[in-house]
C-alpha cells in the first residue's frame, strides 16, 4: 500500500490495540496512574470508562503488560455471560478446575484455596474484565460475591471495570446499588483536543517510521479534530484513509480535503461544515452593523472617540472566521 511511499515499515492507524503505538495522551497517562494507585493500595473495585474508541482497550493491555510479577491478572475481553458462565471464566483464568456441572459453592470454596495461594506467595490477583457495560445484572452481582472473599486486612480479588459510559448507568440501579458503593476508584477518559490530535498522528507516524514535522499541518489536524471530535479510533480510520488518497495523487503531504473526503467516506464521522454563503452571515452583518454605526457617528465628528466600543466585535468577527 504506502508504507514505501511515506518511508514507514508498519501501517500507523490500524484498530488494533498494539501497544507499541501507546502515545500516553493525558488522559491515558491518568488512568493508568489511577489504576495502579488503586491496585498497589488494595481496592476491591475499580472503574475506568469512556465514550467508544477513546482508547479503554488498549489501556487494558497496556495494564496488563506492565503489571509486575506481585500480580496474578485474569482478562475477561467478552463479558456478556450468565453467572454460571463468568464463575468457569474466571477459575479458567487463575488455573482453577472446576467439576463438570460444578456449582456456586464448589467455584467460592476453589477459588478461595487459589486465592489464599496466590495471597501466600505474596501476589495479588486482579480480575480485569473489558467492555463491562455488557455484564448482565445477575453477573454483575455474582461479581460483587466474588469480592467478598478475603483475609482480616486483605481483599482476596481486585476487579477493574472498563465500560463505555453506559456502565454508570447500569450500576445506578437501586438493585446494584451495594456494588457501586465498593467502587472506590473511578475514571472518565476525555477525547483529544486539536493540539493533542497533532501530537498523536506524529507520534503514531514516527513509530512506524516517518519523523516528518510536516505530514500532518496543524491546519489539517484542526479539519481532523472537527471530523471526529477528538476521537481516538476515528482518527486512526480517518488518517488511514487519508494516507490512501495522499499515496494514489502521489502526495508527500495530507491536505484538508483529504481529510474531508476521508470523512466523507466513514460513517462514524462528524460532518465536516461546508463554506457556504450561510457561513458569512453572521460576520457579514455584524460588520454592516459596525460600518454603519462608525459611519453615523463619524458624520456627526465624532470617530475617533466611538471606535473603541465595536473594536470587540471586529475581533469577534476575526476570530469567528479564523
Amino acid at each position: 500500500m504506502y508504507l514505501y511511499h511515506f518511508g514507514i515499515n508498519q501501517l500507523p492507524f490500524t484498530l488494533t490495540p498494539n501497544t507499541q503505538f501507546f502515545f500516553g495522551l493525558p488522559s491515558h497517562n491518568e488512568a493508568i496512574n489511577v489504576l495502579t494507585t488503586a491496585l498497589f493500595s488494595g481496592e476491591g473495585f475499580i472503574k475506568v470508562t469512556g465514550e467508544v474508541g477513546t482508547g479503554k482497550t488498549l489501556i487494558c493491555r497496556k495494564l496488563l503488560n506492565e503489571l509486575s510479577d506481585g500480580y496474578v491478572a485474569a482478562y475477561i475481553p467478552n463479558p456478556y455471560l450468565s453467572p454460571a458462565e463468568l464463575r468457569k471464566s474466571v477459575a479458567a483464568e487463575l488455573n482453577v478446575e472446576l467439576s463438570e456441572g460444578s456449582d456456586q459453592q464448589e467455584f467460592t470454596q476453589k477459588i478461595q484455596q487459589r486465592l489464599v495461594e496466590i495471597r501466600q506467595n505474596n501476589q495479588s490477583a486482579v480480575l480485569i474484565i473489558d467492555e463491562a457495560q455488557a455484564l448482565p445484572d445477575e453477573s454483575i452481582e455474582a461479581l460483587r460475591l466474588m469480592t467478598n472473599l478475603e483475609t482480616e486486612s486483605n481483599k482476596l480479588l481486585q476487579v477493574v471495570l472498563f465500560g463505555q459510559p453506559e456502565l454508570n448507568d447500569k450500576i445506578a440501579k437501586p438493585e446494584l446499588r451495594q456494588l457501586k458503593q465498593r467502587i472506590t476508584f473511578s475514571y472518565q477518559l476525555s477525547q483529544m483536543d486539536v493540539d493533542q490530535i497533532q501530537q498523536y498522528v506524529k507520534h503514531r507516524m514516527s513509530v512506524a517510521g516517518n519523523n516528518s514535522n510536516k505530514l500532518f499541518s496543524r491546519g489539517v489536524c484542526r479539519r481532523l479534530f472537527k471530523a471526529t471530535l477528538g476521537t481516538p479510533r476515528l482518527v486512526n480510520v480517518i488518517c488511514h484513509k487519508a494516507l490512501m488518497l495522499a499515496y494514489g495523487e502521489g502526495k508527500q503531504r495530507i491536505s484538508k480535503r483529504h481529510i474531508k473526503l476521508a470523512a466523507k467516506d466513514t460513517e462514524a464521522a462528524f460532518a465536516v461544515p461546508r463554506a457556504t454563503w450561510f457561513s458569512w452571515a453572521f460576520p457579514l452583518t455584524a460588520l454592516a452593523i459596525v460600518a454603519v454605526s462608525v459611519f453615523s457617528i463619524a458624520f456627526e465628528g465624532q470617530l475617533l472617540d466611538s471606535i473603541g466600543p465595536y473594536e470587540h466585535v471586529i475581533s469577534l468577527v476575526a476570530e469567528w472566521r479564523r
